[in-house]
């Protein structure tokens, strides 16, 4: 399983393009995406700051959902939009999630070149503590 929280800065007069790109990239994932079990986004407090939520099978769905011709469709636009983002690997607490634990992966054996450049870029950053609670 992988759980992401994207804490997201967008670039001043984007926050629309970002939005109906962020209406776009839920309704494909959603439709085209079996592995996806929690895919959304919101808007922050402060201005120009949003978030995503992205939980998946494992982490080689969510490399699949990020190597996907949909994403990879809407990538230059969603570099024009954001600013920063950093990726929050999240684990969900048993009993107070349905989501199972976020666990790394290795890349599949027949994953393709994209794939696999997208597994070494986004590795699953599993911290020690959690193992310790759960």
């Amino acid at each position: 399983m992988a759980t992401i929280l994207a804490h997201i800065t967008i670039r001043a007069g984007h926050e629309a393009a970002f939005e109906a790109l962020a209406r776009e990239m839920y309704a494909s994932t959603h439709e085209r995406e079996d592995a996806v079990l929690h895919y959304q986004y919101w808007r922050g407090a402060e201005p120009r700051s949003y978030y995503t939520l992205l939980a998946f099978d494992d982490h080689r769905a969510f490399i699949a959902h990020q190597a996907s011709d949909h994403h990879e469709d809407a990538t230059e636009r969603l570099r024009a939009a954001i600013e920063t983002i950093r990726l929050e690997w999240v684990d969900p607490i048993d009993g107070a999630s349905p989501l199972p634990p976020t666990n790394d992966q290795s890349a599949a054996v027949a994953a393709s070149d994209l794939e696999r450049t997208y597994h070494e870029t986004y590795p699953a950053m599993v911290a020690h503590w959690w193992s310790a609670l759960r």
